[in-house]
């Protein structure tokens, strides 16, 4: 049933259809109100058998999800920004051990200075940590990639991160289907672990490896978030199947094909795009937007075959490799001929908006050679502002 609700409650009541045995709880902004939500879920019965702990860092929430998934219980926390990076070293053993903990992460700007509002600096700055990293363009599919989540966290006994921007996902009210509980019930089944540490026949896990075999531990690490990309498109086909309405799998593309011009975008800016595609298709130009849903393991083969006939495609992303570049656009670009005009674009750092007519814009200037590939612009720069910032300064 559909209903109004804030973001951050339709994903707690997800996650608690999804039967978790344990929640583990360290509230940061915009995470807050989906473990507060949890907690009250778990204090009135409706989430039972569930052992709701509050623990004292991000750090701590990420290690007892680590001791629960270990010994065979369904593992479940949440983090953003600052947050993330303190459980960092915990985020990537989770990994290494191959325990299926679904973590969502309402993205948030890393400081300093500080900033609670949306961007994908923490998401991204774990990138390489052998998550499958989702990212959602609504509250719906943010919802519906939890779903996802468990199922294909414990089907390849790997982590899952499902990314969504914070305030402009998790604190804004919409109208959302919520699962019901058989339905959940239906999809998600019920955890039987690939490993689970027993007493009555004890090992031990995460002990020291030395170079005779870290390599060949990595290379497993590789080729199982690798293999991934087979069972994403089935998970998500299966749930299609179930829910009538498409979610997941590795990219959403809208109006691409036979598009000349794609908006590439990750997360929310999915939304604005679209608009912005449909705007341009009314002038008469062939334009298309592609969002990219799983992000890591980077789906290549996916974007190259969605982007095969653009002659210009814009990456706009929500974060940066400071001293580098693009990060997602890079991805992007490697997907890709060489033959492929791939423009990196910056937006929406720190809560910016990314406006129809700043996109509108952009794709303009791009077709007028106003911007060219081969260097990182910043949209909706505040020139005046920079002017101030520098004064002094000499030029590069």
């Amino acid at each position: 049933m559909r209903e109004q609700i804030e973001g951050s409650r339709a994903i707690a009541r997800t996650v608690a259809r999804c039967r978790p045995n344990v929640v583990a709880a360290y509230p940061i902004s915009p995470q807050t109100h989906i473990v507060e939500e949890l907690s009250d879920l778990v204090r009135s019965g409706e989430l039972d058998r569930c052992e709701y702990l509050t623990v004292e860092s991000e750090f701590a929430a990420m290690s007892a999800c680590i001791g629960a998934a270990a010994v065979g219980a369904r593992a479940y926390t949440a983090s953003a920004s600052q947050g993330l990076l303190y459980m960092a070293e915990a985020v990537y053993n989770a990994a290494g051990l191959g325990l299926p903990i679904v973590m969502t992460v309402a993205n948030r700007a890393i400081g300093a200075p500080i900033n609670i509002w949306n961007d994908h600096s923490d998401s991204m700055a774990l990138r390489d940590a052998g998550w499958i990293q989702l990212h959602a363009a609504s509250a719906q599919e943010a919802v519906d990639l939890h779903l996802q989540a468990f199922v294909l966290a414990e089907r390849l006994s790997l982590p899952v991160m499902v990314c969504m921007d914070g305030f402009v996902l998790t604190h804004a009210v919409e109208e959302v289907e919520v699962p019901l509980q058989e339905d959940a019930d239906r999809f998600v089944p019920p955890f039987v672990p690939r490993q689970a540490l027993d007493p009555d026949a004890p090992v031990t896990i995460g002990a020291m490896v030395g170079p005779e075999a870290f390599t060949e531990v990595r290379y497993l690490v590789q080729r199982h978030l690798s293999g991934a990309l087979h069972v994403l498109p089935e998970v998500a086909y299966d749930f299609h199947r179930r829910f009538g309405r498409r979610a997941g799998g590795l990219v959403s593309a809208y109006r691409a094909q036979n598009a000349d011009t794609v908006l590439v975008t990750i997360g929310s800016a999915a939304g604005a795009a679209h608009e912005v595609v449909d705007q341009l298709r009314g002038r008469g130009i062939a334009a298309g937007s592609l969002a990219v849903t799983c992000f890591r393991p980077w789906p290549a083969d996916a974007v190259r075959t969605a982007l095969a006939g653009a002659r210009q495609v814009i990456v706009v992303e929500r974060a940066f490799s400071p001293g580098s570049g693009s990060i997602l656009g890079r991805d992007v670009r490697d997907a890709l001929p060489d033959r492929t005009e791939v423009i990196e674009v910056v937006a929406g750092l720190g809560g910016r908006p990314v406006r129809r007519a700043g996109l509108l814009r952009l794709v303009e200037d791009v077709q007028a050679y106003r911007i060219r590939p081969g260097r990182l612009h910043f949209l909706d720069l505040d020139r005046g502002l920079l002017a101030r910032a520098t004064a002094g300064e000499e030029g590069p």
